[in-house]
Protein backbone atom coordinates (compact mmCIF):
# COMPACT_ATOMS: atom_id res chain seq x y z
CA UNK A 1 0.00 0.00 0.00
CA UNK A 2 1.55 3.59 -0.74
CA UNK A 3 1.65 5.98 1.87
CA UNK A 4 -0.58 8.81 2.16
CA UNK A 5 1.01 11.62 0.97
CA UNK A 6 0.66 14.79 3.33
CA UNK A 7 -1.70 17.32 2.27
CA UNK A 8 0.41 20.24 0.33
CA UNK A 9 -2.71 22.20 -0.69
CA UNK A 10 -3.69 25.89 1.68
CA UNK A 11 -7.27 26.74 1.74
CA UNK A 12 -8.52 30.51 1.87
CA UNK A 13 -11.98 31.92 1.63
CA UNK A 14 -13.97 32.61 -1.33
CA UNK A 15 -13.17 35.71 -3.45
CA UNK A 16 -16.06 36.68 -3.31
CA UNK A 17 -16.32 37.60 -0.12
CA UNK A 18 -15.39 40.81 0.48
CA UNK A 19 -14.47 42.59 4.21
CA UNK A 20 -16.18 46.34 4.81
CA UNK A 21 -13.30 46.88 6.97
CA UNK A 22 -9.97 45.34 7.12
CA UNK A 23 -10.29 45.13 10.64
CA UNK A 24 -9.39 41.32 12.26
CA UNK A 25 -11.02 41.02 15.49
CA UNK A 26 -8.65 40.17 18.61
CA UNK A 27 -11.45 40.54 21.09
CA UNK A 28 -14.58 42.59 21.58
CA UNK A 29 -16.65 44.03 24.62
CA UNK A 30 -19.49 46.42 24.62
CA UNK A 31 -19.53 48.65 21.52
CA UNK A 32 -15.83 48.15 21.18
CA UNK A 33 -14.13 46.01 18.56
CA UNK A 34 -10.26 45.48 19.83
CA UNK A 35 -8.08 44.51 16.35
CA UNK A 36 -4.97 42.62 15.84
CA UNK A 37 -3.34 45.95 15.35
CA UNK A 38 -3.53 47.05 18.53
CA UNK A 39 -6.39 50.26 17.78
CA UNK A 40 -10.07 50.30 19.18
CA UNK A 41 -12.59 50.59 16.97
CA UNK A 42 -16.38 52.02 18.41
CA UNK A 43 -18.46 49.04 16.17
CA UNK A 44 -21.70 51.14 14.80
CA UNK A 45 -22.05 47.94 12.79
CA UNK A 46 -23.00 44.85 15.63
CA UNK A 47 -22.26 42.40 12.91
CA UNK A 48 -25.01 43.91 10.84
CA UNK A 49 -27.44 45.04 13.85
CA UNK A 50 -26.87 41.18 15.41
CA UNK A 51 -24.79 41.88 18.50
CA UNK A 52 -27.72 43.65 20.14
CA UNK A 53 -26.64 43.53 23.80
CA UNK A 54 -23.27 44.59 22.77
CA UNK A 55 -20.46 42.25 22.22
CA UNK A 56 -19.32 39.85 24.49
CA UNK A 57 -22.20 40.88 27.34
CA UNK A 58 -21.03 38.98 30.83
CA UNK A 59 -24.60 37.33 31.56
CA UNK A 60 -25.28 36.49 28.05
CA UNK A 61 -21.60 34.64 27.81
CA UNK A 62 -22.42 32.99 31.14
CA UNK A 63 -25.47 31.92 29.88
CA UNK A 64 -23.96 29.85 27.18
CA UNK A 65 -20.98 28.75 28.84
CA UNK A 66 -23.18 27.29 31.35
CA UNK A 67 -25.00 25.47 28.69
CA UNK A 68 -22.23 24.34 27.17
CA UNK A 69 -21.62 22.02 30.20
CA UNK A 70 -25.11 20.14 30.35
CA UNK A 71 -25.95 19.59 26.05
CA UNK A 72 -24.68 21.45 23.09
CA UNK A 73 -26.57 19.88 20.47
CA UNK A 74 -30.25 18.32 21.16
CA UNK A 75 -32.63 17.92 17.65
CA UNK A 76 -35.60 19.13 19.13
CA UNK A 77 -37.45 16.98 17.28
CA UNK A 78 -36.15 13.99 18.54
CA UNK A 79 -35.29 15.15 21.98
CA UNK A 80 -36.84 18.64 23.79
CA UNK A 81 -33.97 20.51 26.03
CA UNK A 82 -35.54 22.98 28.60
CA UNK A 83 -33.79 26.34 27.78
CA UNK A 84 -36.10 25.73 24.34
CA UNK A 85 -38.89 25.83 26.51
CA UNK A 86 -38.00 28.72 28.61
CA UNK A 87 -37.36 31.18 25.59
CA UNK A 88 -40.48 30.24 24.51
CA UNK A 89 -42.20 31.23 27.40
CA UNK A 90 -40.23 34.47 28.03
CA UNK A 91 -41.06 35.46 23.67
CA UNK A 92 -44.80 34.51 24.71
CA UNK A 93 -44.27 37.98 26.84
CA UNK A 94 -43.15 40.27 24.10
CA UNK A 95 -44.71 38.71 20.88
CA UNK A 96 -47.61 40.27 19.47
CA UNK A 97 -51.19 39.72 20.85
CA UNK A 98 -52.52 36.18 19.68
CA UNK A 99 -49.03 35.43 18.43
CA UNK A 100 -48.56 32.19 20.76
CA UNK A 101 -46.99 29.63 18.45
CA UNK A 102 -43.22 29.70 17.27
CA UNK A 103 -41.27 27.95 15.15
CA UNK A 104 -37.57 28.07 15.48
CA UNK A 105 -34.89 28.17 12.74
CA UNK A 106 -31.58 29.16 12.17
CA UNK A 107 -31.20 32.33 10.31
CA UNK A 108 -33.71 34.97 8.80
CA UNK A 109 -33.93 33.67 5.39
CA UNK A 110 -34.84 30.16 7.24
CA UNK A 111 -37.66 31.85 9.15
CA UNK A 112 -38.54 33.91 6.26
CA UNK A 113 -38.98 30.64 4.06
CA UNK A 114 -40.97 29.10 6.69
CA UNK A 115 -43.48 31.78 6.92
CA UNK A 116 -44.16 31.48 3.18
CA UNK A 117 -44.50 28.34 3.29
CA UNK A 118 -47.11 28.37 6.31
CA UNK A 119 -48.79 31.56 4.46
CA UNK A 120 -49.46 29.16 1.25
CA UNK A 121 -50.45 26.06 2.94
CA UNK A 122 -52.95 27.85 5.14
CA UNK A 123 -54.42 29.91 2.36
CA UNK A 124 -54.00 27.40 -0.14
CA UNK A 125 -53.17 30.66 -2.03
CA UNK A 126 -49.96 30.69 -4.27
CA UNK A 127 -48.80 34.53 -4.58
CA UNK A 128 -46.62 36.79 -2.35
CA UNK A 129 -46.50 40.53 -2.49
CA UNK A 130 -42.91 41.78 -1.54
CA UNK A 131 -42.20 45.22 -1.69
CA UNK A 132 -39.44 47.39 -3.46
CA UNK A 133 -35.93 48.15 -1.79
CA UNK A 134 -37.06 44.78 0.91
CA UNK A 135 -34.23 41.99 2.15
CA UNK A 136 -35.63 38.95 3.00
CA UNK A 137 -32.27 36.42 2.58
CA UNK A 138 -30.34 35.31 -0.16
CA UNK A 139 -31.07 30.96 -0.19
CA UNK A 140 -33.32 31.03 -3.32
CA UNK A 141 -36.94 31.21 -1.78
CA UNK A 142 -35.73 34.37 0.08
CA UNK A 143 -33.81 35.95 -2.18
CA UNK A 144 -37.21 35.56 -5.10
CA UNK A 145 -38.46 37.94 -2.55
CA UNK A 146 -35.98 40.21 -2.04
CA UNK A 147 -35.82 43.45 -4.00
CA UNK A 148 -33.17 45.26 -2.32
CA UNK A 149 -30.56 44.86 -4.97
CA UNK A 150 -30.09 42.39 -8.33
CA UNK A 151 -27.31 41.42 -6.13
CA UNK A 152 -29.13 39.49 -4.16
CA UNK A 153 -30.72 37.54 -7.07
CA UNK A 154 -29.18 37.84 -10.14
CA UNK A 155 -27.29 34.76 -11.94
CA UNK A 156 -29.10 31.94 -10.52
CA UNK A 157 -32.34 32.56 -12.07
CA UNK A 158 -34.78 30.73 -12.50
CA UNK A 159 -36.17 32.35 -9.19
CA UNK A 160 -39.28 30.97 -6.92
CA UNK A 161 -42.20 32.11 -8.87
CA UNK A 162 -45.36 33.45 -7.34
CA UNK A 163 -43.71 37.05 -6.23
CA UNK A 164 -45.01 40.03 -7.28
CA UNK A 165 -43.47 43.38 -6.24
CA UNK A 166 -45.25 46.77 -5.62
CA UNK A 167 -43.90 50.42 -4.55
CA UNK A 168 -42.24 51.36 -0.84
CA UNK A 169 -43.45 54.87 0.08
CA UNK A 170 -39.56 56.11 -0.47
CA UNK A 171 -40.64 59.59 -0.28
CA UNK A 172 -36.38 60.71 -0.73
CA UNK A 173 -36.28 59.05 -3.93
CA UNK A 174 -39.49 60.17 -5.22
CA UNK A 175 -38.90 63.67 -4.13
CA UNK A 176 -42.21 63.93 -2.71
CA UNK A 177 -43.49 64.54 0.87
CA UNK A 178 -44.63 61.29 3.14
CA UNK A 179 -48.13 61.40 2.63
CA UNK A 180 -47.80 61.48 -0.77
CA UNK A 181 -45.75 58.86 -1.23
CA UNK A 182 -48.24 56.70 0.97
CA UNK A 183 -51.16 58.02 -0.97
CA UNK A 184 -49.21 56.77 -4.39
CA UNK A 185 -48.08 53.36 -2.67
CA UNK A 186 -51.22 52.18 -1.27
CA UNK A 187 -52.52 53.21 -4.99
CA UNK A 188 -50.59 51.09 -7.03
CA UNK A 189 -50.82 48.12 -4.54
CA UNK A 190 -54.61 48.63 -5.53
CA UNK A 191 -53.74 48.47 -8.63
CA UNK A 192 -51.70 45.81 -8.89
CA UNK A 193 -54.00 43.73 -6.76
CA UNK A 194 -56.63 44.58 -9.59
CA UNK A 195 -54.74 44.16 -12.67
CA UNK A 196 -52.30 41.46 -12.07
CA UNK A 197 -52.40 39.44 -8.70
CA UNK A 198 -56.26 38.96 -7.90
CA UNK A 199 -56.31 39.21 -4.29
CA UNK A 200 -58.10 35.85 -3.91
CA UNK A 201 -55.00 34.00 -5.28
CA UNK A 202 -52.50 36.01 -2.84
CA UNK A 203 -51.85 34.52 0.01
CA UNK A 204 -49.48 37.13 1.89
CA UNK A 205 -48.52 40.70 1.96
CA UNK A 206 -44.30 40.75 3.38
CA UNK A 207 -42.25 43.70 4.62
CA UNK A 208 -39.83 44.88 6.62
CA UNK A 209 -41.27 47.43 8.86
CA UNK A 210 -37.94 49.62 8.43
CA UNK A 211 -36.15 48.13 5.19
CA UNK A 212 -32.58 47.45 5.99
CA UNK A 213 -30.59 46.46 3.14
CA UNK A 214 -32.78 48.68 1.07
CA UNK A 215 -31.63 52.40 2.60
CA UNK A 216 -32.17 52.00 6.53
CA UNK A 217 -36.39 53.68 5.08
CA UNK A 218 -38.17 53.32 8.40
CA UNK A 219 -42.19 52.07 6.43
CA UNK A 220 -44.93 55.29 7.77
CA UNK A 221 -47.42 53.94 10.10
CA UNK A 222 -50.37 55.14 7.85
CA UNK A 223 -48.57 53.00 5.06
CA UNK A 224 -48.64 49.64 7.41
CA UNK A 225 -52.11 50.41 8.28
CA UNK A 226 -53.11 50.43 4.87
CA UNK A 227 -51.27 47.06 4.21
CA UNK A 228 -53.45 45.86 7.50
CA UNK A 229 -57.00 46.82 6.05
CA UNK A 230 -56.36 45.77 2.60
CA UNK A 231 -55.24 42.55 4.03
CA UNK A 232 -58.70 42.37 6.13
CA UNK A 233 -60.39 43.12 3.17
CA UNK A 234 -58.88 40.26 0.90
CA UNK A 235 -58.27 38.01 3.43
CA UNK A 236 -54.31 38.11 2.85
CA UNK A 237 -52.28 37.76 5.22
CA UNK A 238 -49.50 40.15 6.45
CA UNK A 239 -45.99 38.84 7.39
CA UNK A 240 -43.89 41.02 9.19
CA UNK A 241 -39.91 40.67 8.66
CA UNK A 242 -38.41 41.92 11.81
CA UNK A 243 -35.11 40.48 11.53
CA UNK A 244 -33.31 43.63 11.38
CA UNK A 245 -35.52 45.91 13.22
CA UNK A 246 -37.43 43.95 15.86
CA UNK A 247 -35.84 43.09 19.71
CA UNK A 248 -35.39 46.89 20.40
CA UNK A 249 -33.63 48.27 17.71
CA UNK A 250 -35.91 51.06 16.53
CA UNK A 251 -36.66 52.01 20.34
CA UNK A 252 -40.20 49.70 20.67
CA UNK A 253 -39.75 46.24 21.12
CA UNK A 254 -40.72 45.33 17.36
CA UNK A 255 -40.43 47.70 14.51
CA UNK A 256 -44.15 47.65 13.77
CA UNK A 257 -45.29 49.27 16.90
CA UNK A 258 -44.63 52.96 16.02
CA UNK A 259 -47.61 52.06 14.43
CA UNK A 260 -50.46 52.21 16.95
CA UNK A 261 -52.76 49.10 16.93
CA UNK A 262 -50.60 47.23 14.16
CA UNK A 263 -50.89 43.28 14.38
CA UNK A 264 -49.35 41.02 12.11
CA UNK A 265 -50.15 37.59 10.86
CA UNK A 266 -47.01 36.09 10.95
CA UNK A 267 -43.56 37.74 12.63
CA UNK A 268 -40.29 36.66 11.50
CA UNK A 269 -37.07 37.48 13.74
CA UNK A 270 -33.82 36.61 13.95
CA UNK A 271 -29.96 38.86 14.42
CA UNK A 272 -30.82 40.85 17.90
CA UNK A 273 -32.44 37.58 18.92
CA UNK A 274 -29.28 35.75 20.99
CA UNK A 275 -27.07 38.72 20.79
CA UNK A 276 -24.71 37.11 18.03
CA UNK A 277 -25.47 33.20 18.65
CA UNK A 278 -27.34 31.79 15.00
CA UNK A 279 -30.64 31.12 15.96
CA UNK A 280 -33.93 32.94 14.17
CA UNK A 281 -37.91 32.27 14.86
CA UNK A 282 -41.67 33.02 13.12
CA UNK A 283 -44.42 33.00 15.08
CA UNK A 284 -48.39 33.03 14.38
CA UNK A 285 -51.34 32.35 16.20
CA UNK A 286 -51.67 28.63 16.70
CA UNK A 287 -55.06 28.28 14.92
CA UNK A 288 -52.56 29.28 12.25
CA UNK A 289 -49.53 27.91 12.81
CA UNK A 290 -51.73 24.16 12.53
CA UNK A 291 -52.90 24.82 8.84
CA UNK A 292 -48.55 24.16 7.93
CA UNK A 293 -48.53 20.20 6.99
CA UNK A 294 -46.90 17.82 8.65
CA UNK A 295 -43.35 17.62 8.25
CA UNK A 296 -43.20 20.95 6.94
CA UNK A 297 -41.27 22.29 9.70
CA UNK A 298 -38.09 21.09 10.83
CA UNK A 299 -34.29 21.54 10.67
CA UNK A 300 -31.08 19.99 12.18
CA UNK A 301 -29.98 22.90 14.05
CA UNK A 302 -33.21 24.70 15.06
CA UNK A 303 -33.77 25.85 18.52
CA UNK A 304 -30.18 25.21 19.09
CA UNK A 305 -29.62 24.37 23.13
CA UNK A 306 -26.68 26.92 23.23
CA UNK A 307 -28.20 29.66 21.20
CA UNK A 308 -31.87 29.42 22.93
CA UNK A 309 -29.86 29.70 26.33
CA UNK A 310 -28.18 32.91 25.15
CA UNK A 311 -31.69 34.27 23.49
CA UNK A 312 -33.25 33.79 27.08
CA UNK A 313 -30.35 35.85 28.98
CA UNK A 314 -30.32 38.47 25.88
CA UNK A 315 -34.29 39.11 26.88
CA UNK A 316 -33.13 39.34 30.18
CA UNK A 317 -30.86 41.92 29.36
CA UNK A 318 -32.96 43.80 27.48
CA UNK A 319 -35.96 43.87 30.31
CA UNK A 320 -33.61 44.71 33.34
CA UNK A 321 -31.06 47.36 31.52
CA UNK A 322 -34.00 49.20 29.77
CA UNK A 323 -32.21 48.55 26.16
CA UNK A 324 -35.51 49.43 24.69
CA UNK A 325 -35.96 52.83 26.29
CA UNK A 326 -32.12 53.45 25.91
CA UNK A 327 -32.23 52.83 22.04
CA UNK A 328 -35.07 55.32 21.89
CA UNK A 329 -33.11 57.91 23.67
CA UNK A 330 -29.62 57.24 21.94
CA UNK A 331 -31.18 57.11 18.63
CA UNK A 332 -32.57 60.41 19.07
CA UNK A 333 -29.36 61.93 20.01
CA UNK A 334 -27.68 59.72 17.40
CA UNK A 335 -30.06 61.20 14.95
CA UNK A 336 -29.71 64.67 16.04
CA UNK A 337 -26.03 64.80 15.76
CA UNK A 338 -25.50 63.15 12.48
CA UNK A 339 -27.94 65.91 10.92
CA UNK A 340 -26.02 68.62 12.43
CA UNK A 341 -22.42 67.32 11.31
CA UNK A 342 -24.23 66.98 7.44
CA UNK A 343 -25.50 70.29 7.06
CA UNK A 344 -24.10 71.90 4.53
CA UNK A 345 -22.96 68.70 2.62
CA UNK A 346 -24.47 69.01 -0.77
CA UNK A 347 -23.79 65.59 -1.08
CA UNK A 348 -25.51 64.27 2.06
CA UNK A 349 -29.16 63.93 0.19
CA UNK A 350 -30.75 62.66 3.54
CA UNK A 351 -30.13 61.36 7.15
CA UNK A 352 -33.23 59.52 8.17
CA UNK A 353 -33.82 56.66 10.64
CA UNK A 354 -35.74 55.62 13.79
CA UNK A 355 -34.29 54.08 17.02
CA UNK A 356 -30.53 52.63 16.12
CA UNK A 357 -30.85 52.41 12.58
CA UNK A 358 -29.79 55.54 11.04
CA UNK A 359 -28.98 55.96 7.29
CA UNK A 360 -27.03 58.77 5.26
CA UNK A 361 -27.90 59.25 1.72
CA UNK A 362 -25.37 60.74 -0.67
CA UNK A 363 -26.20 61.64 -4.02
CA UNK A 364 -24.96 63.96 -6.97
CA UNK A 365 -27.05 66.55 -8.93
CA UNK A 366 -29.96 68.45 -7.89
CA UNK A 367 -33.77 67.93 -8.78
CA UNK A 368 -34.74 66.05 -11.87
CA UNK A 369 -30.65 65.26 -12.49
CA UNK A 370 -30.31 64.07 -8.66
CA UNK A 371 -28.88 60.46 -8.74
CA UNK A 372 -27.20 58.03 -6.37
CA UNK A 373 -23.31 58.55 -5.29
CA UNK A 374 -22.43 55.47 -3.93
CA UNK A 375 -18.47 56.21 -4.62
CA UNK A 376 -19.05 59.07 -2.09
CA UNK A 377 -20.89 56.64 0.65
CA UNK A 378 -18.23 53.98 0.14
CA UNK A 379 -15.28 56.75 0.89
CA UNK A 380 -17.08 57.88 3.52
CA UNK A 381 -17.44 54.23 5.03
CA UNK A 382 -13.96 53.95 4.54
CA UNK A 383 -12.72 57.14 5.87
CA UNK A 384 -14.91 56.08 9.18
CA UNK A 385 -13.00 52.74 9.74
CA UNK A 386 -9.89 55.19 9.49
CA UNK A 387 -10.94 57.37 12.19
CA UNK A 388 -11.88 54.66 14.31
CA UNK A 389 -15.40 53.95 13.72
CA UNK A 390 -17.06 50.77 11.90
CA UNK A 391 -20.11 51.52 9.57
CA UNK A 392 -21.58 49.98 6.78
CA UNK A 393 -23.36 51.17 3.59
CA UNK A 394 -26.52 49.76 2.05
CA UNK A 395 -29.50 50.55 -0.37
CA UNK A 396 -29.87 49.36 -3.72
CA UNK A 397 -27.19 51.44 -5.41
CA UNK A 398 -25.01 51.14 -2.54
CA UNK A 399 -25.17 55.30 -1.54
CA UNK A 400 -26.53 54.59 1.60
CA UNK A 401 -24.22 54.77 4.99
CA UNK A 402 -26.06 53.07 8.29
CA UNK A 403 -24.87 53.17 11.52
CA UNK A 404 -25.94 50.47 13.82
CA UNK A 405 -24.88 50.74 17.35
CA UNK A 406 -25.89 48.44 20.21
CA UNK A 407 -28.35 49.23 22.29
CA UNK A 408 -26.52 49.04 25.18
CA UNK A 409 -24.18 52.38 23.42
CA UNK A 410 -24.01 55.32 25.83
CA UNK A 411 -24.67 58.41 25.68
CA UNK A 412 -20.79 59.28 25.40
CA UNK A 413 -20.25 56.62 22.62
CA UNK A 414 -22.96 58.33 20.31
CA UNK A 415 -21.18 60.94 20.67
CA UNK A 416 -17.52 60.13 19.95
CA UNK A 417 -19.36 58.34 17.25
CA UNK A 418 -20.65 61.66 15.76
CA UNK A 419 -17.70 63.17 16.16
CA UNK A 420 -15.65 60.62 14.46
CA UNK A 421 -18.73 60.03 11.60
CA UNK A 422 -17.87 63.72 11.27
CA UNK A 423 -14.59 63.67 11.18
CA UNK A 424 -14.09 61.23 8.74
CA UNK A 425 -16.91 63.42 6.50
CA UNK A 426 -15.22 66.34 5.96
CA UNK A 427 -11.86 64.47 4.93
CA UNK A 428 -13.98 63.13 2.45
CA UNK A 429 -15.84 66.14 1.03
CA UNK A 430 -13.49 68.95 2.55
CA UNK A 431 -15.26 71.84 5.08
Amino acid sequence: MTAVEPATQTATLSPILKQATPVIVDHALGSWIHGTDGNAYLDFTTGIGVTSTGHCHPRVVAAAQEQCTKIIHAQYTTVMHPPLLELTAKLGGVLPAGLDSVFYANSGSEAVEAAIRLARMATERPNIVVFQGGFHGRTVAAASLTTAGTRFSAGFSPLMGGVHMAPFPYAFRYGWDTDTAVDFALAELDYLLTSRVAPNDTAAFLIEPVLGDGGYLPAPPRFLAGLRERADRHGILLILDEVQAGFGRTGRFWGHQHTDGLIPDIIITAKGLASGFPISAMAAPTALMSKAWPGSQGGTYGGNAVAAAAAIATLDVIAEENLVENAAVRGEQLLVGIREVTTGFDAVGDVRGIGLMIGIEFVTGEGATRRPDADTALAVQRATTAHGLLTLTCGPAGNVVRLIPALTVTADEISLGIERFGVALRSVLGG
